[in-house]
C-alpha cells in the first residue's frame, strides 16, 4: 500500500471520529472501539479495494485472526466504508485460513 492510501485511510478515520460517527463502546465485539478494529485492518485495504485480485498479506491475516469472527461480522454489518468492497472483505477469513463460521 502506498503512503497516499494510508494517509487517506487515516484522514477518513479521523473524520469519522471527529464527526461522532465512531463511538467508544466497551461491550463492542471489536474491543474498545469500532475505530480500533478498523485501524488494525488497514493492512487488508489492498485486498478489499473494489475489483482487487490481490491476496491478503501476512499482516492482514494476522489482524483477521486476532480480531475474530464476532468483530468481523460486526464490521461487515456496519456502515459502508469508502473504497472497501464488502463482498471481498467477507472472503478474507477464508483466504487467511481463519476457518470462521459465516456471519448470520
Amino acid at each position: 500500500m502506498n503512503n497516499s492510501h494510508v494517509l487517506k485511510t487515516v484522514i477518513l478515520i479521523m473524520v469519522l471520529v471527529e464527526s461522532g460517527l465512531v463511538e467508544e463502546a466497551t461491550a463492542h465485539p471489536c474491543g474498545r472501539t469500532f475505530l480500533s478494529a478498523l485501524i488494525q485492518l488497514v493492512p487488508c485495504r489492498p485486498s478489499v479495494a473494489p475489483f482487487s485480485t490481490l491476496s491478503p498479506n501476512g499482516l492482514c491475516c494476522a489482524a483477521i485472526k486476532r480480531l475474530g469472527q464476532p468483530c468481523l461480522c460486526a464490521l461487515s454489518k456496519g456502515p459502508p466504508i469508502s473504497g472497501v468492497d464488502r463482498a471481498l472483505s467477507l472472503q478474507l477469513p477464508g483466504k487467511c485460513s481463519a476457518n470462521f463460521p459465516p456471519c448470520n
